[in-house]
């Protein structure tokens, strides 16, 4: 009865075991191609994402192209307005050339009255306010001090005289008025 008891322990019996370097070869390669499935799907978005960008900088492009044209197109119109009320006062001064030899010293200066009230109105039409600021206190943003005067009469930095009116234009100073100002005798 030994002698069957120990060739069952004689046979040789295979059991598999893995190595340690085996399982970690093994779990590398399972890993390697997790990582590849990952940088695929990682190269896919970065085209994706290349591709949304070039159409965005293409739109964009074509964006500011067009607000380009859009704003000569303005600026032309905005001319053209302009300059189609300014061809009213020419004509009205053209007039008062041609009747200069017929008419009277009075009716002249009349002419002369009306047209700058026609050029007064396209300017305010056109946003155009004229600085006059005679007898108000002096404002250096507005105004542009070309001599000071000694003056008992008035407040000192008072505008005693306007030698040359200004401009503004949609609340930006075209053109300050040139003026004189008082100060303490």
């Amino acid at each position: 009865m030994t002698d069957t008891k120990d060739k069952e322990f004689e046979e040789p019996v295979e059991i598999e075991v893995q190595s340690a370097e085996e399982a970690a070869v093994e779990d590398a390669g399972d890993e390697a191609e997790d990582l590849d499935s990952d940088l695929l799907r990682a190269e896919e978005d970065l085209a994706k994402h290349r591709e949304a960008m070039l159409r965005m900088q293409a739109e964009m492009d074509n964006l500011r192209k067009r607000l380009m044209r859009d704003l000569e197109r303005s600026r032309k119109l905005a001319l053209e307005g302009i300059m189609k009320d300014l061809l009213q006062v020419w004509d009205s001064m053209e007039r008062g050339l041609e009747a200069g030899g017929e008419a009277t010293a009075e009716a002249l200066k009349e002419g002369q009255q009306l047209t700058l009230k026609m050029l007064e109105k396209v300017m305010q039409d056109h946003h155009l306010e004229i600085i006059d600021p005679a007898g108000q206190p002096f404002d250096p943003e507005f105004h542009e001090a070309m001599t000071v005067i000694p003056s008992a009469d008035v407040d000192e930095n008072t505008v005693l005289e306007v030698l040359q009116k200004g401009f503004r234009l949609h609340d930006r100073l075209v053109r300050p008025a040139m003026v004189v100002v008082s100060r303490k005798p």
